[in-house]
């Protein structure tokens, strides 16, 4: 092979690989149960 098609190869290896190295890191996803709903009880004047 050549050594242009050599050093495209080493450019392409060394890209690919600093592209998958930098991946960020993904975020932590907080799920917060929402608080239970409950009915408020009901007062009648004659009950």
């Amino acid at each position: 092979m050549s050594n242009r098609i050599k050093a495209l190869l080493a450019l392409a290896c060394v890209v690919g690989v600093s592209a998958c190295a930098s991946a960020p890191e993904p975020e932590e996803i907080i799920i917060i149960d929402p608080a239970p709903i409950v009915a408020e009880p009901v007062y009648n004047k004659y009950g």
